[in-house]
């Protein structure tokens, strides 16, 4: 806790909290844990992990079922050491609107991108250094995109590798295709004894299942041949089978099997064109609906809408109380019977549906007209969702509706298309409500999308609505340098301005006309617009708008006021430090300590940008590390303190590329990059330059805020120039020297006549020996080391 006079009055300046870890940085990855064993497939296991190695895209086809998901996740865990930036799975099985691809791909990254620039060309940088496998899962739906996005991304990002699923090729020329084959089955009609038959994946993979729903299962000479049946007439699918193993708490396998061979036996299809195995997984899962009784089919229908993950209260609110019993237990037979898959996500169980078994419900409840209002409920429930969190969102619960409202954007997509089919405004009032988050997330292109469909709807909308959309419309457009539609949405806003106006709906309107007054340089209209909105009756109840207000006009007196920029960021801070928020406080913590430092008092300016970057440890937000970074660069510069600035300036760069920032986040703050710039170039050689920026920019988020907070970790590790070489062999040195000019694993093997796996090895033992986590610290190092000599 630090109390400080802040121009308008004593200011405690609280970072406690819990600690919430880092976002996306060099070393991390996000790859689930498996839930059940992985069975068989050692060729394929193989196949994709040469394919990876010998090229950098590789694509998993087959039909839905057929395991290719949980393929890719095996390969891409048992290879993650190969890549020590991180190795991410990318969901895309609920994506449907090829625009949104970027955005998922970003969004899971931590790509945050404060510009207008293609979203893509954010992407692009935020890739192009370092070595990443990225899981493209279920692509097929927005195959297209997919494809046009991987091959920009693989031209301009070297040290990138893809893998993806897919039940078609995604057509590009560099792209090696596997075919994922369903799992092994015994021959039909050949009676084999357990041990042989067992060897066989996919019985393996029933006999697995199965043991998990009934303990004690086991093959037997009495049950194997039966169970060689079932898997035989499941073709080998995974998915059917576990759906068949999951019924061996009601049903004997002799039981399942008759029933699977009498419903085959009578059904027709009316697609003559599906594939046959394609067809054997929808009878399957036809087959497991019919199973069900009446309730659980309803809740499978019903569920059916969530596009995402969801829970209890999700289920609850949306699929009624009209289910025929208690929806928990319902909702845990169908877990028993592997209809619905349960993920247990830090606070609460969270459930989901694999894609093909949705798919399935979506088409039982299109065809159900007793669940005609099912979609009214789905969006009626996201859009008092987003109410609630935006009516709390200045408060200590920031975080956790932040974390809430990113784990349901799926189904808040989903809520939002049903809600432009209604001609009632609930779009409008649902794209505005999530303001805070689309900003507090950086996912400000898709946060303008829905705002300018929405507002483009034509029917009436009222118009504290309206002023309040438009003023989001425009400070998105605003903050990513699109000043033309910022000016453009401003302009629309100043025709709901009277003087008769509801005073809330004339703050909203001088707040578009003061951040793209602000954003184009024209201070004085920002100042006069947003001192208008700051002295609004009423402005207090809307601690949101209000806090805006209060930063916005604090920055626009930065170099012609000082001290009234602190009072007005000095409000701000007071107010978020009043609510208990943490987004606000932050930047309010980093722009008083800027205004503080241009004051002249740098060891306060220092507690305060302090106090800012350990907030970023529970806000996971990197502009907000970037900028705390940069500005405590610039203090440390005037300190002597120059190789170590230089170093934290490199950390802040890397999270301005990640969040594809310009150099300073406001225009006026310029003028102190270029000073900071010109005292480096005087203070250090180009090389030395050079060294101690790379080595801030290999930083890890947690690394970089730990070095420049001088806390004991990074500093420690065996870095500095000129450290004795003996720490390698003469071998490892050779191989290290190779690392640093950028030569990959494979072409270190080549130059040295060595194999793939004793390169492999020799990387693995330099990292260890050096502390290091990356390829880049390797180069550094290398560099460092070759510039003492």
């Amino acid at each position: 806790m630090i109390s400080r006079n802040m121009g308008g009055g004593m200011v405690d300046v609280d970072t406690r909290g819990p600690h919430r870890g880092s976002g996306p940085s060099a070393g991390d990855g996000r790859l689930p844990a498996d839930l059940t064993s992985f069975v068989g497939r050692r060729h394929e296991l193989t196949a994709v992990r040469n394919a990876l190695g010998e090229g950098r895209l590789v694509t998993l086809t087959g039909i839905g079922g057929v395991g290719k998901t949980r393929l890719a996740l095996r390969v891409a865990t048992s290879i993650r050491r190969n890549f020590p930036d991180g190795v991410w799975l990318i969901e895309l099985a609920d994506v449907h609107d090829p625009a949104f691809v970027v955005d998922v791909v970003a969004t899971t990254l931590g790509v945050r991108d404060y510009t207008g620039r293609p979203p893509r060309e954010a992407l692009v940088e935020a890739l192009a250094q370092g070595s990443r496998l990225l899981v493209l899962d279920n692509c097929e739906q927005v195959i297209d995109a997919v494809a046009e996005l991987v091959q920009a991304l693989l031209e301009r990002c070297p040290g990138l590798h893809v893998l993806t699923t897919s039940r078609e090729r995604l057509g590009l020329g560099c792209e090696a295709v596997i075919a994922v084959s369903p799992l092994t089955t015994p021959s039909r009609g050949r009676s084999q004894p357990v041990i042989k038959v067992s060897r066989f994946d996919a019985v393996a993979l029933f006999a697995e299942r199965a043991a998990s729903a009934v303990p004690g299962f086991a093959l037997t000479d009495d049950n194997t041949a039966t169970i060689a049946k079932i898997c035989a007439r499941l073709d080998g699918l995974p998915l059917a089978i576990e759906l068949a193993a999951a019924r061996t708490r009601a049903l004997s396998p002799e039981q399942i099997l008759q029933r699977l061979t009498d419903r085959r036996g009578v059904l027709t299809w009316s697609s003559r064109g599906v594939p046959p195995r394609q067809q054997t997984l929808r009878w399957s899962i036809g087959w497991s609906y019919d199973l069900c009784t009446p309730e659980e089919q309803k809740l499978w229908r019903r569920l059916s809408l969530f596009t995402g993950s969801f829970d209890i209260d999700d289920a609850e609110h949306v699929c009624g109380d009209d289910c025929g019993g208690d929806l928990l237990d319902i909702l845990a037979s169908l877990v028993d019977k592997s209809i619905i898959v349960r993920d247990d996500a830090p606070d609460r169980a969270r459930y989901r549906m694999l894609d093909t078994v949705r798919g399935y419900g979506r088409e039982q409840l299109d065809d159900s007209s007793s669940d005609a209002d099912l979609r009214l409920r789905f969006r009626d429930w996201y859009t008092r969702m987003a109410l609630d969190a935006e009516a709390d969102w200045i408060s200590p619960r920031q975080l956790e509706w932040s974390d809430r409202l990113r784990a349901e954007l799926p189904n808040l997509r989903e809520g939002f298309e049903f809600a432009l089919d209604e001609a009632d405004g609930s779009a409008l009032q649902l794209a505005a409500s999530l303001y805070p988050v689309w900003i507090a997330r950086g996912l400000f292109a898709e946060g303008r999308r829905w705002l300018d469909r929405a507002l483009d709807q034509p029917h009436p909308q009222p118009a504290i609505l309206r002023a309040k959309a438009l003023f989001a419309a425009a400070i998105l457009a605003a903050f990513q340098g699109d000043l033309t539609a910022a000016g453009a949405r401003a302009e629309e806003a100043s025709e709901l301005d009277s003087p008769t106006a509801d005073p809330i709906t004339r703050a909203y309107v001088a707040m578009a006309d003061g951040i793209t007054a602000f954003c184009s340089g024209d201070l004085d209209r920002a100042r006069v617009r947003l001192r208008f909105a700051v002295d609004t009756p009423g402005v207090a109840d809307h601690p949101q708008l209000q806090l805006e207000a209060l930063s916005l006009l604090g920055w626009a007196h930065v170099g012609d006021n000082t001290a009234r920029a602190l009072t007005f960021q000095g409000r701000a801070l007071a107010i978020a430090q009043e609510h208990g928020e943490f987004v606000h406080r932050g930047y309010s913590l980093w722009a008083n300590g800027v205004d503080t430092w241009r004051s002249g008092d740098r060891a306060h300016a220092t507690e305060l940008l302090e106090a800012g970057l350990r907030l970023t440890r529970q806000t996971d937000d990197p502009l907000m590390v970037f900028t705390c970074l940069q500005a405590l660069a610039w203090l440390t510069a005037e300190t002597a303190q120059v190789r170590r600035a230089a170093v934290i300036m490199g950390a802040a760069d890397a999270h301005r590329r990640l969040v594809g920032s310009n150099p300073v986040f406001f225009p006026n703050l310029l003028v102190h990059q270029l000073d900071f710039e010109k005292t480096v170039r005087a203070a250090l050689d180009d090389a030395t330059q050079g060294a101690a920026h790379r080595e801030g920019a290999s930083m890890t988020t947690a690394e970089a805020i730990a070095y420049t907070l001088g806390e004991q970790g990074r500093e420690a590790k065996p870095t500095a120039p000129g450290q004795d070489r003996t720490v390698l062999t003469k071998r490892e040195h050779e191989v290290a020297e190779l690392v640093a000019v950028g030569l990959t694993n494979k072409e270190i093997a080549t130059r040295l006549t060595i194999s793939r796996r004793t390169v492999d090895g020799h990387v693995d033992h330099i990292l260890t020996k050096l502390g290091f986590t990356s390829r880049v610290q390797v180069a550094t190092w290398i560099a460092e080391s070759a510039h003492a000599d």
